[in-house]
């Protein structure tokens, strides 16, 4: 109900309560008259229940109206009793709801109760719940995402992303992928992918070696250059050849011996971890990793506005999904339900009674910041349509008692 239409009912309930005082006061006068003009006995039961009403009346409208106001604005004492008492009635309504209502021994009926993941499955097994919950989602990331800053985002990432490169030991991943290198034998694989391609080129190149030979060596080249270059590049030829044919030459034990210790340097060396620190020190900087958080922050932020506003795409319909799979388990797993219930109903109790104290500071210290006008006709609204039926039955009552004493005193009188 509104306030409105409460204060249009309180007015309707006052009137009732004042007419009813009226036709007392006119029945009164009625029977008054009448009594002199042409007196019969039943009239002075009427004047004495009538009488008796209208005292019945006032009384009870004084008690009403010394609740809420000074009645007909004359401070008489122990009137207007609810703003004069306001900050008593707040502390006193604090207390009484700790007191009363938030103890144990009455929350806990009532938290065993909840079952709230109840409510939440009923409710997003409906396909036009699921929507709703879809379409927030989506407008909650779109403004989260929209009220972001670029600035503060890619200076976020430029200065965590060098926090989190700082933290590597790239010496132990060097070292443990040179390790790796070796167990998987890619470096044999790399040496005879190479080893062909070094023996064409050295083919392909026996001119140039002629040429070199002549330029360093001019009088052996003159007299046996041609049988001298062609000697050192067959042999070449032949050296790669033994290279490929032994799986056991030691040039491969060799190259796996120099990457071996090459792995334990890197790893115990101080010069090599010289050498990372100074790497980390002069590359690995949020000024130089700038660039790069930027552009991946700008091509996160267009990539996420563009699934967010298309409502195919694959991130609205992984979000579709896992809305359904939350409907599905929150409704078949009972195990689950029982679990999230009893975290809920376990915080709630907690809550409620670690907030005891401030729940009734707040009720305490809402009441006081009202204005005591404020919390009479607050108060009048909610209950005076009740009061004015004590108006009514005080009238009614009082005009009772009246004849009955009126009766008793001429019966045995």
């Amino acid at each position: 109900m509104t306030e409105k239409e409460k204060r249009t009912q309180l007015k309707k309930h006052k009137g009732l309560a004042t007419g009813l005082f009226f036709l007392m006061a006119l029945i009164y006068a009625v029977m008054v008259y009448l009594q002199h003009h042409g007196p019969a006995s039943w009239m002075g039961y009427v004047e004495a229940f009538s009488e008796a009403g209208m005292v019945g009346a006032l009384a009870d409208w004084f008690a009403v109206t010394a609740l809420f106001r000074h009645p007909l604005g004359i401070p008489i004492p122990h009137t207007n009793i609810l703003e004069r008492k306001k900050d008593d009635l707040g502390q006193n309504l604090g207390k009484f709801v700790k007191e009363n209502f938030l103890t144990p021994e009455n929350i806990r009926p009532y938290i065993e109760k909840l079952d709230i993941v109840k409510f939440v499955s009923e409710w997003l097994n409906k396909p036009a719940s699921q929507k709703i919950l879809e379409e927030e989602v989506v407008n909650l990331a779109k403004k989260i995402i929209s009220d972001l800053k670029d600035e503060e985002v890619e200076t976020f990432l430029a200065n965590k992303s060098t926090e989190i490169l700082q933290e590597i030991d790239f010496q132990k991943i060097s070292s443990s992928g040179i390790k790796y290198f070796i167990e998987k034998k890619e470096h044999i694989n790399l040496l005879e992918v190479l080893l062909p391609q070094i023996q064409e080129y050295i083919e392909e190149s026996r001119d140039m070696i002629r040429e070199r030979l002549s330029e360093n060596r001019p009088i052996l080249s003159f007299f046996a250059g041609k049988k001298i270059s062609g000697e050192v590049v067959e042999g070449l030829i032949k050296f790669l050849e033994e290279i490929v044919e032994d799986k056991e030459h030691f040039v491969r034990q060799k190259l796996t011996q120099n990457l071996e210790d090459l792995s334990d340097r890197i790893v115990n060396s101080e010069t090599w971890k010289t050498k990372f620190d100074k790497l980390k020190n002069e590359i690995l900087t949020a000024e130089n990793l700038r660039p790069y958080t930027n552009d991946a922050w700008n091509s996160i932020k267009i990539l996420l506005i563009q699934n967010l506003d298309n409502p195919d795409s694959q991130l609205q319909e992984y979000l579709r999904q896992n809305i359904k799979k939350l409907s599905n388990t929150l409704s078949h797993d009972q195990e689950m339900t029982f679990r999230i219930n009893g975290w809920i109903r376990h915080f709630l109790y907690r809550m409620i009674l670690k907030n005891r104290e401030e729940v009734e500071v707040l009720i305490s210290n809402t009441v006081a910041n009202w204005k005591g006008k404020e919390l009479s006709e607050k108060l009048e609204l909610e209950v005076g349509k009740d009061l004015q039926f004590i108006r009514v039955n005080g009238t009614l009552v009082g005009g009772l008692v009246g004849l009955i004493i009126y009766t008793l005193t001429h019966v045995f009188i």
